[in-house]
């Protein structure tokens, strides 16, 4: 929820953003959604709780096989299905 003219039109009329001052960092949150963000500045805060929200709301870019290998992850063995197949989620 960048400040500047013309680039908050996504949020929906009504958003309820709170934005509180705890130690030396701003809190951001988005009273819809719960998502939370911070920054040292107000501005800061905000355009992180904008970012936050794309990615919430599914703006976000998938990785790149560089990025996931730089996470530890082989891109070659990575394959998206149902959560309902995973031993994790047991």
């Amino acid at each position: 929820m960048s400040t500047e003219s013309g680039t908050n039109h996504d949020l929906p009329t009504g958003t309820t953003i709170t934005l509180t001052r705890e130690s030396n960092w701003w809190v951001a949150k988005d009273e819809e959604t719960d998502v939370v963000s911070q920054g040292k500045s107000r501005q800061e805060a905000l355009e992180n709780l904008d970012e936050a929200l794309q990615g919430y709301h599914g703006k976000g870019e998938a990785p790149s096989d560089t990025e996931l290998r730089e996470m530890g992850i082989d891109p070659e063995q990575n394959t998206s299905g149902s959560l309902d197949d995973s031993e994790i989620f047991e």
